[in-house]
This record gives C-alpha cells, structure tokens and sequence, in this order.
C-alpha cells in the first residue's frame, strides 16, 4: 500500500426495505427512518438512512478489500449530511477508499473514506486504520 492508493470503489444502493431491515437488527425504530411526515416534522426532507447503517455499510468495503474483518484496527466518522431514502426508489451511494498515510514500523495505514450522495459527502473524517496485509 502506498499514499494515495486508491484502495477500492463501490455504490451502495439503499431502499425503504434495507431500513426496515436493519431497524430491526439494531433496535432502531426512530421513525425518522420509515415515516416521511415524522421525518418533515423534525425538518428533514424525508426519511433518512441510519447513521450506522452509512457508517457500516462505508467501512464494509475495506473490509473487502482486505478480506479480513479483524485488519481494521480502528475507524471514526464524522456524519455530514443525511441520506434521504426516496419511495419507491433507492439512494446510492457512492464509496472510495484512498490510502492516506502509511505507517512502517507499526504495520498500519489510514484509509480515507470518500462518501457521497449525488456528489455530496454524507460523512466526513471518515478514516480507518487497518494492519497492513503480511
């Protein structure tokens, strides 16, 4: 891995049911994430995506690109803009993963994550250390 590396791309798509899904997974069933006028109410454009389903599903194509859960060693976001998710429809997002620091001696990088919507970051500082693969 060097700095600058683009490590991997991808484009997530999310949809009313992947919500569903993952309130249910995670105990989340704020209704700002499956009721459009709750959503307005509180000032939002519509339903929005959790915020840890974007962080997970954003750090999950590291993982990938690693092939190994356990190489992440640390990861953080800062959550920018929501990610309003249409009906019917989808959202997509779009991920890439950028090599940003290399550190020898202690066998890590800092991967940056890029996370857009429609051209515009969702998460910010996303970063992840990760142990360099042997």
């Amino acid at each position: 891995m060097n700095v600058g590396d683009e490590l991997a791309r991808r484009e997530i798509a999310v949809d009313r049911a992947r919500l569903v899904r993952y309130a249910g997974a995670s105990g989340d069933f704020n209704p700002i994430h499956w009721n459009d006028r709750v959503a307005r109410d509180v000032g939002l454009p519509g339903v929005i995506a959790h915020g840890m389903w974007t962080m997970g599903a954003a750090v999950d194509v590291v993982v990938d690109a690693l092939g190994d859960p356990g190489a992440v060693l640390d990861y953080q976001v800062r959550f920018s803009r929501p990610v309003p998710v249409p009906d019917p429809g989808e959202a997509v997002l779009t991920v890439v993963a950028t090599v940003g620091a290399v550190d020898p001696q202690v066998q890590t990088a800092r991967v940056d994550l890029q996370v857009t919507l429609d051209g515009q970051r969702v998460l910010g500082k996303a970063q992840a250390v990760v142990r360099l693969p042997a």
